[in-house]
């Protein structure tokens, strides 16, 4: 009898400590950070081109943890990157165009907002407008993305520490007349129409902002030159910066792989694919060091039907074959399609983002990881 009780003791003592160990690598594999990169138009073969095209390792080669997402909005098949990217920001399927509202156009609360009343930091970079679609879901809340003026009055009344961008024409040559750049300032902000600085300048400064275009910053192949890289690691240092409150979310687009997409111009979109590869290397760079980040990598949708099929030769005798060792890049549309989108996800709770989901289980997935959802 002494014997069964010895060894039942020890199978509970066990099953404590199981328990245990459980809850403790519950509360280390929380991310403290997360980074969101998001390839607008971003299909697997558009990501694929980076493994034929890049002369380096593609950093999408880095990720072990790989999903996808279905992606329609809620009153069509295909999606806009408005209603995409409100799936992500606010965990709700809208309209084709809405910007950070639900289908029956009340305001949704976004990612943004949720984490500044946990003292949370936030950044935004796009190689758009800040005010285009998919930036302007984490922070604004309009019936149409087109009301670009309105969109960045919403920018400059939110908590949003962080940005960098194009789009300057929307704050200070507006309509009405006001200069929403004075709006950012009274809001502490310090403000660079330039270039990007070194960290050291903004250092000492509660909140920066970057706006160096009138409009969209130029294609990387055209003058944009490595900015959406740099942007990435200046945030990352600016946003994890106070040792007191070092915790960050940061959305990243790589907004100009949809426009080639658009274009049909494969040399266009691979460029930009690969720009948003760079930046997706800092992010991972950093959360390997950190060790308390999590990365994900997706896209809204994708553009232009794009794939890489093999080039079309003739013979001498005028007969035609496909050349598998020459790629030619094709497209089937200059509009969206509807085919499922790729997840990346590297550092704690990538494992969440395994499998086959809806595109607003990428916000719940980020709530559950991070506990962020949870009261205080």
């Amino acid at each position: 009898m002494k014997f069964k009780k010895i060894i039942l003791g020890c199978i509970v003592l066990m099953l404590f400590a199981c328990k245990q160990r459980t809850i403790v690598n519950e509360e280390v594999t929380a991310p403290k950070n997360v980074i969101l990169l998001i390839g607008d138009g971003m299909g697997l073969s558009q990501v694929s081109s980076a493994f034929y095209f890049k002369e380096s390792s593609p950093n999408f080669a880095r990720f072990k943890h790989i999903g996808l997402i279905k992606t329609s909005s809620s009153r069509e098949d295909i999606t806009d990157s408005g209603a995409g990217a409100t799936a992500f920001a606010c965990g709700v399927k809208t309209y084709n165009g809405a910007i950070g509202v639900a289908d029956d156009s009340t305001d949704v609360e976004n990612l943004v907002e949720i984490i500044s009343s946990k003292k949370i930091k936030s950044g935004l970079i796009s190689t758009s407008s800040i005010t285009h679609a998919t930036p302007a879901a984490f922070y604004a809340h309009n019936i149409s993305r087109r009301s670009t003026e309105e969109i960045a009055l919403d920018l400059a009344q939110s908590d949003v520490d962080f940005f960098a961008g194009g789009g300057i024409r929307y704050f200070n040559n507006r309509s009405d007349e006001k200069n929403l750049l004075n709006e950012l300032k009274e809001k502490d902000f310090t403000i660079d129409t330039t270039a990007l600085s070194d960290f050291s300048v903004i250092q000492s400064y509660s909140k920066a902002a970057y706006l160096l275009a009138d409009r969209h910053m130029p294609k990387a192949s055209e003058g944009r030159g490595d900015y959406l890289a740099k942007a990435t690691e200046l945030a990352i240092q600016f946003l994890s910066k106070d040792e007191e409150n070092p915790n960050f979310f940061m959305m990243v687009e790589g907004s100009q792989i949809d426009w080639g997409g658009h274009a049909n111009d494969g040399e266009y979109l691979v460029s930009e694919l690969i720009d948003f590869d760079d930046a997706i290397g800092k992010a991972l760079d950093f959360a390997e060091q950190d060790g308390n980040t999590l990365v994900i990598v997706t896209a809204d949708h994708e553009t232009g039907g794009f794939t890489l099929a093999s080039t079309i030769k003739k013979r001498e005798d005028g007969s035609e074959y496909s050349d598998y060792n020459d790629l030619s890049m094709t497209f089937s549309t200059n509009g969206h399609s509807a085919t499922l989108i790729p997840v990346f996800a590297f550092g704690p709770g990538s494992e969440e983002f395994i499998g086959v989901y809806e595109n607003t289980d990428i916000f719940e997935k980020i709530l559950k990881t991070t506990k962020w959802g949870k009261e205080d």
